[in-house]
Parts: C-alpha cells; structure tokens; sequence
C-alpha cells in the first residue's frame, strides 16, 4: 500500500554534469511520465533535427534546450512504491547559483551530480558548502556519465575519495554514492550489469531510504503575519490577522504572542474564505483568525502560541551567509534584511571571516565579493523576530536585498546582545562628543516633533502610543508633556501670551538637548501662537518635524477628558485657549493629524511611519 509520504529533493552540481538528464532518465524509467510525453519530445527532436536528451523532460524553457543548461529551478512530481516525490532541479551554472540557493532552500535531501569524466569541478564543491549552510544532511552522490569512462571502478572510487573528504569536513556524510549512466539508465532506476562491481543502492533505492523530516506541524508555531484586513460592510467589524504557517498550528482558544513587539492576544475565531471553517490549521496552511483583545499588529510580526518555545528578538545576529550581488558586501553601504514578511534596513556590521567555498580556505578582509561565503555580524534598524539554523527553516534563514535585486541569503546561527562598543576603538579627541558620534553609536539621529492642537484634539494620546511603537522599534525616544512641564520646569509660568512665549521657549530648548542627545523628543503641547512655534523651529534647526493634532472646537469641547472647556465657559479659568484666546492653526506643517476624520490607530499608524521615514532620511551613513 503507498503512504500518502512526501519528500523534497534538490538535484544539485556543476553545469553540464548531467542532473537534469539523470532526473529525466529516472523518471522515464519508473513510469511516471503522462502518456505520451516521452514520444512526444523525441518527435520534438526529430522534426528539429536534434538528438534527444532526456533532460529536455524538465527543461521546458525554450532558451534552456538552445544551450543546454538548467536556468531557472524545474519543479517534477512523481510516486515511486514507497512515497510521493517533490524534485527540484537546481541550475549549475555558476552565474544561476542563487536559484539553486532557491531551489535547494526548501528540500529534505539532496542528489549531488558529477561527471566521472570530469571530476570534482569547483561549482561541485561550492554547491556541496550551500547544502551544509541551509543544513541539508542527507545526500546522496551520483557520479555520472559512467559510460563516458569505461564504466571504471578505478576512476568512481578515485571520485569518491576526494570528494568525501571535502564533504567530511563540511559536516556532510553522503548515504551512498551511486555510479550512474542517466543517458542509458544504469543504476538510475534499474540495477544495470554492466557495473557487476557495484553492488549498493540505486538511486530510486536510496531516494526511497531516506528518512522524511518530522512534520513542520510538530514545530513551535511560526507565523509570519502577511496582513491584517479589516472590515466594515453590513456591521461586520472583524479584524482577521492573515498569513502562512510555517510551523506549528493554531485553533480558537489559543494564547497568542506576537514578536517583536510582545503584544498578546487570543485567537476568537478561525477565518477561510468560501470554505468550512476547519477545526485548527496546521503548518503549510494559509491562514487567519480573529482576536478577543483587539491589538494592533503590522506585517512583519511573527505569531507564535505562548505556550511554546519563543524565537529570538533582536537587532544584532551572527550568520552564516553566500553573497551574489553585482557589487562586493560592504559596511559603508545600506541593504534590507528579510525574514519572514519581516523586510528592514541592515548594515554589515562585521566580516568574522570569507570562506572559499571550493576549498574552505579563509580569508580576512571588511567586503565580500559575489560567489564567497562569509560568516558575518548583521545589525538591523529594528527588531526582528527569528529562529536560529536547526529550528523552523523560513524563519532561520533570510536573504538581503541590494536595491531591488535579492543579493545574498544565509542561516542565523546566534542573537547577539546590543552592541557593546570596544572602548579600545574609540579615538580619544579631548572633545565633547557630537550629535554625528551619538547617531553612530545609537544608530538614529535626533528629532524633535512638535505636535500642536486644541486641548483635547488628541495629542497626548497619539503620542503615548507612537512612544511604544517606536520604542519596540529599537529608537530612542521620550514625551515631553506640556501639563508636566507646567508642574516642573515651567511651574512658575502663567497663561499670559508673554508667560506661553516664554514656557515654548524653555521647552524648545529642553527639547533640543534631547535632540543633541540622539532621542526622537515628542512635545506635546498646544502652543496656540505660530510665531512662537517659529522661533521653536529655529531653535532646534533642521531636525523639527511640526504636527498639527486637528479637531474642531466643537469636537473638543464635546470630549473635555480633564473637563477644562466646562470650567472655562463657566468663567473658572481664564485665558483658555479656544475660549478667550486664539489659537493660530499651522498654515504649512509637516503631518496633520485630523482626529475627527481618522482612528486613533490610523493617527498613530501614520505618525510612527512619518518619524521613521524621516530618520531614514537623517541616518548617518556609517
């Protein structure tokens, strides 16, 4: 009886060695082509006056037949007695190695391909380092082309010393190798007599030894949040958290946490779209659910069950990664890192060493050509939730983006603490340290944002909540509240347009140390004057972000939370803003906020995406 198992398995090696031609041969042999294919491509050749290669089974795309090379990653299925089979075949060419990277980054074991005429060639061995760097153990090599060698025992085993010695010290100990003749079938899936000295497995034997990897299911959760959609229509007020499980699974009832940012919930509901709503979901699954506390989360977010081991947090990792960008890995120029739906800024903080993946030689050197592997200290903009190598696979392992293109990929092998400086790196000047040296060593510049409004417009309440967000963000920052400033620092002030001048003036200052300092300083006061705010701006210089919090007079009064419009219209307090003195609205400033108009999370939502938008710009490029 066949088990409803599946295996993934990546067919790896040197341009020209012949996987593709060994795939096809395999499964021409075992049956498991529609009918009709195979006559099909021969009359294909035929008509095209071309011999016929079983790798044009897999290389469907027409520039790939014209050159006889594997491009992109070909994808078969196909059911031997034993399982079902998933077989990737990666492209060997060396400027295609970062589609085998995807190809391989998801398979359980893998087939490593040589010609016996040509030997261990150098993308052999690099492509056996990328199968130990994304921790694929079981591995099987078939040396090829035996034919075009006289079928040699002498030559297979000279093969299999050298190349087993190389893997020996990549932590790679190959479950067979399997002399094979793709082009006339030997050992592919048929045991052939032409090699009587041969007496192991053949491939389809061995593919069928190899041990599934225990279910993603049995996993801690991982689920990266891809959205969260809200609805409206017909009273219908849900808001479905939406993604993939990558590990684990979920039901109604469940204790959430949400990583980075720590935030809990618990699963209300489970959502489909036009289905049955199923019992739980389970790893591979697309999924969303509803929450009992309605929290807000963002793309990028990972949930996991509280009940189950957490992933790492953080915004320093040590990593294995293999670098194929167009220009060199280099520390003085900004990349984003991707894990998950997590994408942020990253920087090269330190090359540790350069690995010639050919031969395993190590090199040192602050820049990482295209091709090398390195193992390499990353340091994020922001926290990021992670796995480390050896736990869930898609959020152990990550690319970097140089602009637009995909550049470099790797494996996450420790969280590192904040960084500690090495105070023996520090060139001693007998000055003071500058705003430039704080946004270095913080990783942000300072910035102070001044939000204005009526009392009761909301700008307290959005700031308080931007203040988290940021902080969970990794940046620096601080509230300087107007009521508590008129306790402390401006307790001795009253509410005359002199003593208002006066209280902006000292909190401008106040505000610009911080900025000096290298925190993101938000002033929430009403300061109803427009020159005052101007000589705030001019105080502080280029780092001030002006923020209008608007509502209308009516709508504040309506709110009155500290029941302070009730007194002044009752004549208990005097001079009050709105009542009997004005307030000049900004006519230019640099965010409104209409409170009126807008949620309290979409205020907030835009107001922390502005403030990192802006430090994007300012960050010092180091």
């Amino acid at each position: 009886m066949i088990q409803e198992e599946c295996l993934s398995i990546v067919t790896v090696g040197h341009v020209d060695h012949g996987k593709s031609t060994v795939i096809g041969r395999l499964l021409a042999d075992a049956d498991a082509l529609p009918d009709g294919k195979l006559e099909a491509i021969r009359e294909n050749c035929r008509r095209n006056s071309k011999p016929f290669e079983y790798a044009f089974l897999l290389d469907a795309l027409k520039n790939e037949q014209a050159q006889g090379i594997t491009i992109d990653t070909a994808r078969c299925f196909f059911q031997s007695g034993k399982r079902r089979y998933i077989i990737i075949d990666a492209p060997g060419h060396i400027e295609f190695l970062k589609n085998m990277v995807t190809g391989a980054s998801r398979a359980e074991a893998a087939l490593m391909v040589i010609d016996a005429a040509r030997g261990v060639e150098e993308n052999t061995r690099r492509h056996g380092y990328f199968l130990s760097m994304l921790g694929i153990r079981q591995v099987a090599v078939l040396i090829n082309k035996m034919d075009l060698v006289d079928r040699s025992q002498r030559v297979f085993e000279d093969i299999r010393a050298e190349f087993e010695a190389f893997l020996a010290k990549i932590n790679i100990r190959p479950a067979a190798f399997i002399p094979v003749s793709g082009m006339e079938g030997d050992n592919i899936a048929v045991r052939s007599d032409k090699m009587p000295w041969y007496e192991g497995p053949t491939v389809l034997e061995q593919m069928d030894a190899f041990a599934p990897i225990p279910p993603a299911e049995q996993l801690p959760l991982r689920m990266p949040v891809q959205g969260v959609y809200k609805f409206t229509q017909n009273n219908d007020s849900r808001r479905i958290i939406a993604g993939t499980l990558e590990s684990g699974s979920v039901r109604a009832g469940d204790g959430i946490v949400f990583y980075p940012s720590g935030k809990r919930t618990t699963v209300k509901t489970l959502e489909v779209f036009n289905a049955e709503t199923p019992e739980r979901f389970v790893a591979g699954q697309a999924a969303g659910f509803t929450m009992t506390e309605q929290i807000f989360v963002r793309r990028g977010e990972v949930a996991c069950r509280q009940d189950e081991q957490p992933p790492c947090v953080g915004v320093r990792l040590r990593a294995n990664l293999f670098w194929l960008g167009r220009q060199p890995l280099s520390a003085d120029r900004r990349y984003h890192f991707k894990c998950g739906t997590a994408k942020v800024e990253m920087r090269l903080e330190q090359i540790e060493r350069i690995v010639n993946a050919s031969n395993l030689s190590c090199q040192l050197r602050q820049y990482v050509e295209k091709n090398e592997v390195a193992e390499c200290i990353l340091r994020l903009e922001r926290p990021v939730a992670f796995d480390l190598a050896g736990g869930v696979d898609a959020t152990s392992r990550f690319v970097i983006v140089d602009g637009y293109e995909i550049a470099g990929g790797g494996i996450i092998t420790e969280a590192l603490e904040e960084y500690d400086f090495d105070t023996r790196n520090i060139r001693w000047s007998g000055d003071a340290m500058t705003a430039d040296e704080r946004a270095r060593l913080g990783g942000h510049k300072g910035l102070v944002v001044w939000m204005t409004g009526l009392s009761g417009a909301g700008k307290t309440t959005v700031a308080q909540e931007t203040e988290r967000r940021l902080a969970a963000q990794g940046v620096h920052t601080y509230i300087l509240d107007g009521d508590k400033l008129r306790r402390g620092l401006c307790r001795d002030l009253g509410f005359s347009d002199g003593d208002r001048a006066e209280n902006i003036r000292r909190v401008a200052e106040t505000a610009n140390l911080f900025r000096d300092a290298g925190v993101v300083t938000i002033v929430t006061l009403i300061s109803p004057f427009a020159a005052s705010r101007n000589a705030a701006r001019r105080t502080i210089g280029g780092d001030f972000m002006e923020v209008y919090v608007r509502a209308s007079l009516e709508a504040c009064i309506r709110r009155d939370p500290k029941n302070l419009y009730r007194r002044a219209l009752s004549g208990g307090i005097s001079s009050f803003t709105g009542i009997d003195s004005p307030y000049e609205a900004p006519e230019n400033p640099d965010l409104i906020l209409d409170t009126e108009l807008w949620s309290e999370e979409e205020c907030v939502e835009t107001l922390t995406d502005a403030i990192l938008a802006r430090l994007k710009d300012e960050t010092i490029r180091i």
